[in-house]
């Protein structure tokens, strides 16, 4: 599945999946753009990685909910490299609370970065992809889209949305030959989740099938696949990585 000399931009690169992510496609081949909004860092520390297994990585900080950042980015990133050919939008914040007592900023920056922002990294790389004929856009969803969860009305109505974003612009760029298609993860190990107590972990456990979480390389892996002329048959997909947590359509 070799990806070589391709350029990548990965939004919220710097930790966790999105690291997981650059690192898996840096093995393929690419050069990664490693975004970050505030921890330069860990956008560095990711870099670094990258650099040690022999790619090439850098780290660029913009904010995906802010259009004039984003076009500002994707100007720097075409002019030291050249238009991106392949976009994971994988940014997303939570800001948690019970609906009757959720804020509205707390909805709105959430739907913002989460879902506004795979927007508008999208628009802003899909006229150079369309140009060349070639392009994946890889949006990274969640379990929780699919199954909802309380506490939690803003994350799962942005992570909905993005499988009716990844639907709707398949079907638009398909004739250029550029692919959309979505990952959602269930429960992956990350500073997320190993922050919950042992009680709450070994619940999540069991609802999994498999019985366990997952880890962030088991998302890159199906990230990469997707990047790849591998699928290139396959567009407006979900593939769901959650040990069989959620296993509809």
């Amino acid at each position: 599945m070799s990806l070589q000399g391709k350029i990548a931009l990965v939004t919220g690169g710097s930790r966790g999946i999105g690291r997981a992510v650059c690192l898996r496609l840096a093995a393929l081949g690419c050069n990664i753009w490693v975004n970050y909004v505030s921890n330069r860092d860990a956008a560095d520390e990711t870099v670094a990685e990258i650099e040690k297994k022999g790619g090439k990585g850098f780290a660029i900080g913009f904010d995906v909910a802010d259009n004039k950042a984003v076009l500002q980015a994707i100007k720097e990133i075409t002019a030291e490299s050249a238009a991106p050919e392949i976009l994971v939008n994988n940014a997303g914040i939570t800001r948690d609370g019970l609906m009757a007592r959720m804020k509205e900023t707390d909805w709105d920056l959430v739907l913002d970065t989460n879902l506004k922002g795979a927007f508008l990294c999208s628009k802003a790389v899909m006229r150079g992809m369309m140009k060349k004929r070639w392009g994946r856009i890889i949006n990274i969803s969640s379990v929780i889209g699919f199954l909802g969860n309380g506490g939690q009305v803003n994350y799962s109505a942005a992570k909905a949305g993005i499988i009716g974003l990844t639907k709707s612009m398949a079907r638009e760029l398909a004739p250029r030959q550029v692919t959309v298609n979505s990952v959602a993860p269930g429960y992956i190990v990350t500073d997320m989740t190993s922050s919950l107590s042992e009680e709450i972990q070994e619940m999540i456990r069991a609802r999994i099938p498999l019985g366990s979480l997952g880890t962030p390389e088991d998302v890159a892996g199906c990230v990469a696949f997707l990047a790849s002329e591998e699928s290139s048959y396959l567009t407006g997909q979900t593939l769901h990585v959650n040990g069989g947590m959620y296993m509809g359509n």
